[in-house]
């Protein structure tokens, strides 16, 4: 991505407040790799639109690029400007999120889309700090959004980079840990070069992406290889840091499948908590805590399941489907799917939360992927 904009912050200030960390030598390494060998052709690089550059950012977060590449696209046309994103339901944004996972970023999207119409106008500010401000940008997104939209010399520092500097400096410790990970902003501040803010940015992106990954990293192509403190004393494997393992966390669901004629029966999460705002299958007693080798006691959640499938319709059998389980970041969740049928269906109950969606509909409709899997395979 390139820009005639004026680079809108010096970094004298910044660079002299922490002399030990300056290094302009780093900063024009990769600036030159980054345009000779670093990645040019990806849908968001070909503009500095603060809309398209923002989409990206927020898409990016703990996500692979050939994930997102799908997505980004049919937002575009669906949304093609912050005004669209802020005019449509929030039944049509997570529609369109689907599948991508970490649900929260879609409500924030919606959120920060409404709240730059209203308060400034659809356009994007360009100081960092202000960014912060709206919803779903913390501090790395709202530097990589300023900078590559506007030029603004700011640091990033998400997981990629946190990898690039721990390696090529040796810094020790796990980069999550709140003194780590301020002395890596400190860092990461000092090295910012004067100009070419984008390619540099862009260049700790592709760098830390395709290169100077966790695994296996291509140390032979890298431009820092000689500087590289890590490479040098061969801790590469070792560098950054891993975070220090905790005891994996287990939840079970009993989720109820009632399908007639050609409809399936389908309750609408909360806004807050795991997959929220996503239609899912209903569910008995909610998500309980488990332990790995515990069994769900199916025959004390049947007189509930019978219960609540009776509000919808003349039971006429019940069958457990095979388990399956989903990994969420902070546990493991198992899942007993039980499939009913009915005779008769009922007229909808009061409760609104409840809705019957075609069976046809199911590829495109705002459910969870392991939940989408699922009623695909009944179709």
């Amino acid at each position: 991505m390139t820009s005639s904009r004026t680079p809108s912050q010096s970094t004298d200030a910044i660079s002299e407040s922490q002399p030990r960390y300056r290094d302009p030598e780093f900063s024009a390494a990769l600036i030159a790799w980054q345009k000779q060998h670093g990645r040019h052709a990806l849908p968001w690089q070909q503009s500095d639109d603060a809309y398209r550059v923002w989409l990206s950012e927020i898409m990016l977060q703990q996500t692979q690029v050939t994930a997102v590449l799908p997505y980004y696209q049919r937002f575009l046309q669906s949304f093609p400007s912050v005004f669209a994103l802020a005019e449509a339901s929030s039944e049509q944004v997570m529609e369109h999120w689907s599948g991508l996972g970490y649900y929260t970023r879609a409500r924030n999207l919606h959120q920060c889309a409404k709240l730059v119409v209203a308060q400034y106008q659809g356009q994007f500010p360009s100081d960092p700090v202000l960014l912060q401000e709206l919803p779903g940008i913390g501090r790395s997104t709202a530097a990589a959004i300023s900078a590559f939209s506007y030029g603004t010399i700011a640091a990033i520092l998400d997981g990629n980079v946190k990898r690039v500097l721990a390696r090529v400096f040796a810094v020790d410790g796990y980069p999550g840990s709140k003194p780590i990970e301020d002395a890596l902003w400190l860092r990461a501040q000092a090295l910012l070069p004067q100009q070419d803010i984008q390619a540099y940015t862009q260049g700790l992106m592709d760098l830390g992406a395709t290169l100077c990954t966790r695994n296996s990293p291509s140390c032979e192509r890298c431009p820092m290889q000689t500087r590289c403190l890590a490479y040098a004393q061969g801790r590469t494997a070792e560098l950054p840091v891993r975070k220090p393992k905790k005891l994996q966390k287990h939840k079970q669901a009993l989720m109820l499948v009632l399908i007639h004629e050609g409809q399936v029966l389908l309750e609408q999460r909360p806004d807050s908590g795991i997959w929220g705002g996503l239609l899912s299958l209903p569910e008995i007693g909610g998500m309980r805590d488990f332990q790995a080798t515990e069994v769900l006691a199916m025959s004390e959640q049947l007189p509930a399941a019978r219960q609540l499938f009776g509000q919808f319709g003349e039971l006429t059998e019940m069958l457990a489907l095979p388990d399956f389980s989903h990994v969420f970041t902070h546990f493991k969740l198992h899942v007993t799917p039980l499939r009913a049928s009915i005779s008769k269906r009922h007229a909808m109950v009061a409760e609104a939360r409840y809705v019957w969606t075609d069976m046809a509909k199911i590829s495109s409709a705002a459910l969870p992927a392991p939940i989408k899997t699922l009623l695909l395979t009944l179709a």
